[in-house]
């Protein structure tokens, strides 16, 4: 099983009171997200900030905790174990990095200094031609005297819509192949000629459309190289899986407190639901999958704090996969085990669940991930 340090289990402990305190409750977190139709709670989140845990992942230089990966994914696993309505701490924390390593010394301190006071950021590679196949887009950026012209439309851009600035990836250059002449650009969120629109999802606000009409991006807002976007995107794939395997564990662990809660509790012939063999084998077998998948997360994270520059595709596609396919597996069993209790938004395992299905989509598809593995082995 997953062993901490002493210093890391007192963090894990102050993650658990803090969310115990603030967001325990159904109505604690109902008051934070108009009722569960907001994702991200802007005050809850500046109140985290104020313990450093927004900035977690950033160098202490610039004002951040400067914690290691494993450090993250205890913040990440328990605030999503807790239901903390923090639904923008996952890009965040993915494009911060991206900021430490890329962004010229200016532009660097400034974004990181936001995330660490609470400002949240986004990532936008999608388009509506060019989802999984990223480097297939065509969102262009123009040179022009001083900056850049954009032009074009992104899609399913997580949390623009509650981000002070946004990392764009664009097309720079088309003469290459298509995983060449990418560049990143940091735009803020209230740039002219920029629009951005919801999407309607199960889940609420959560993601938007992004629409480019010749916003002007000055020079000194490229993030990186120009023309390199792909390589830098790459570089940054273990802490993205990391992330997004960590928040999964975390659902998964929830969702299986509250099914054990509630099977034990609800009775039926006389007896507690629970105690029937076959709800008492799924929940063993869901335990032990939870625990592979929390065993994979950290070993990675580990593995990343020894080797920062090390790129681990396969154990980083491995961990997003392993991750999100425990995690809606356990969620709709566990709604399974409640019966039409957990159909009902009086509970909490319809949202779980509704969370969990789109973990194996975002972030690259498990299809994706299942790609990466086997071609990490020849095939």
């Amino acid at each position: 099983m997953v062993e901490f340090t002493t210093e890391q289990s007192a963090f894990a402990e102050s993650v658990i009171d803090f969310c115990r305190r603030e967001v325990g409750t159904r109505e604690q977190r109902n008051a934070l997200t108009d009722n569960g139709r907001e994702a991200h709670s802007d005050a809850l989140y500046r109140k985290m900030a104020g313990f450093g845990w927004a900035g977690i992942n950033v160098p202490e230089e610039f004002g951040g905790a400067g914690a290691g990966n494993v450090e993250m994914c205890i913040f990440l696993e328990e605030s999503t174990r807790a239901m903390a309505p923090i639904g923008a701490i996952g890009p965040t924390l993915i494009t911060a990095a991206a900021y430490a390593k890329f962004a010229a010394p200016a532009l660097r301190e400034k974004v990181l200094a936001g995330v660490v006071a609470g400002d949240s950021l986004s990532v936008s590679m999608s388009e509506p031609e060019a989802g999984s196949d990223v480097g297939a887009l065509t969102c262009r950026a123009e040179k022009v005297d001083g900056g850049w012209k954009i032009n074009g439309q992104k899609t399913w851009c997580s949390n623009a819509h509650i981000s002070t600035s946004i990392l764009l990836i664009a097309r720079t250059d088309r003469s290459g192949g298509k995983h060449e002449g990418l560049t990143q650009f940091h735009v803020p969120a209230d740039t002219p000629g920029l629009t951005i629109k919801g999407i309607d999802t199960l889940g609420g606000k959560e993601v938007n459309d992004l629409y480019f009409t010749d916003c002007f991006i000055p020079d000194e807002y490229v993030v990186g190289e120009v023309d390199n976007g792909w390589k830098q995107l790459m570089s940054g794939l273990n802490t993205e899986r990391l992330i997004l395997g960590a928040m999964q564990v975390g659902l998964a662990r929830r969702s299986f407190d509250d099914t054990l809660a509630f099977i034990t509790e609800r009775k039926q012939f006389g007896r507690p639901v629970g105690s029937f063999q076959a709800l008492r084998h799924r929940m063993a077998d869901h335990a032990t999958e939870i625990a592979c998948a929390r065993e994979l997360v950290y070993s990675l994270a580990r593995q990343a704090d020894a080797h920062p520059e090390k790129m681990m595709p396969r154990e980083a596609a491995m961990v997003k996969l392993k991750a999100t396919e425990v995690s809606k597996a356990m969620t709709i069993d566990g709604m399974q085990m409640m019966g039409g209790y957990g159909y009902a938004t009086e509970f909490d395992a319809e949202r779980l669940m509704r969370t969990a299905i789109i973990s194996t989509v975002y972030g690259g598809t498990n299809e994706i991930q299942r790609d990466i593995i086997g071609k990490t082995y020849g095939l």
